[in-house]
C-alpha cells in the first residue's frame, strides 16, 4: 500500500532539505520512496513561508499578509491540504478553514486555477519563464502533480491543469524545484528546500 505524506524535519529536528536525504531516511525505516517533489515556498532557513500542518500538528501558522511582489504574495495564494480520511482540497487562503480533521497542509502561491478560472493576474504569452511545479485536483478527486521539463509561464501551466479538468490548482515553486519519479525515469535527488511531498510504500 502506498501512502502520501508531507515532510519537513527528520527525527533529529534537521531539515530534510533534499529528496536524497528523505529517500535514505525512509529506506532506514524499511520504506521505498516512490515519488517526491518540493512542496511549497520556504524561508532562507528552510522553514515554511506560510501554513504547514504535519500529522495534524500546525508547525507554521497561516500567512495572510499582503507582503512583497514575490510569487507567494501574488494573491490569491492558496492552501493544499489532505484530511485524515485522505480527501484532498485546494482552496484560496481566505477560503481556508482550520479543522482537526486536517492531517497535512501546505500554503503556497499563487493559485493557478480558482473554481475553473485562470488566476486573473496571469498573462498569455508572458516572458516570465521558469521551471515550475504545481498540484491540482482531477475531477475524480485524484491528485495531479506536475513539473515542467522546460521553462514555462504561469498562464501556460494553469492551462495544463485546466485542460486536465482541474477546477483548482496551486503553484508550489519554481527554478529550485526537483522531482523524484523513478517509474518515469526521472530521478532528481538533490535540492535544498523546505517542505517535501512524498509517496512511499513498504519495501518487499
Amino acid at each position: 500500500m502506498q501512502q502520501l505524506d508531507f515532510y519537513w524535519k527528520d527525527e533529529k529536528d534537521n531539515n530534510y532539505g533534499s529528496l536524497k536525504n528523505l529517500k535514505e531516511n525512509l529506506e532506514k525505516e524499511g520504506k521505498e520512496l516512490v515519488f517526491a517533489m518540493n512542496g511549497g515556498m520556504y524561508q532562507k532557513n528552510g522553514s515554511p513561508q506560510g501554513l504547514y500542518i504535519e500529522n495534524g500538528i500546525t508547525k507554521s501558522p497561516i500567512n495572510t499578509q499582503k507582503g512583497d511582489h514575490t510569487n507567494f504574495f501574488l494573491h490569491p495564494n492558496g492552501v493544499f491540504y489532505i484530511t485524515k480520511d485522505n480527501k484532498a482540497t485546494i482552496c484560496t487562503t481566505p477560503d481556508f478553514n482550520a479543522s482537526p480533521d486536517i492531517k497535512y497542509a501546505t500554503q503556497s502561491g499563487p493559485m493557478l486555477l480558482i473554481d475553473g478560472k485562470i488566476h486573473p493576474k496571469f498573462n498569455e504569452g508572458s516572458p516570465n519563464l521558469h521551471i515550475r511545479n504545481a498540484v491540482g485536483i482531477l475531477p475524480n478527486g485524484n491528485l495531479l502533480f506536475a513539473m515542467s521539463k522546460e521553462r514555462i509561464n504561469f498562464y501556460d501551466l494553469a492551462c495544463f491543469f485546466k485542460d486536465k479538468g482541474c477546477k483548482n490548482a496551486l503553484y508550489l515553486d519554481g527554478f529550485v524545484s526537483r522531482t523524484y519519479l523513478p517509474s518515469r525515469y526521472w530521478e532528481q535527488l538533490d535540492g535544498n528546500f523546505g517542505i517535501i511531498i512524498g509517496e512511499s510504500r513498504n519495501r518487499k
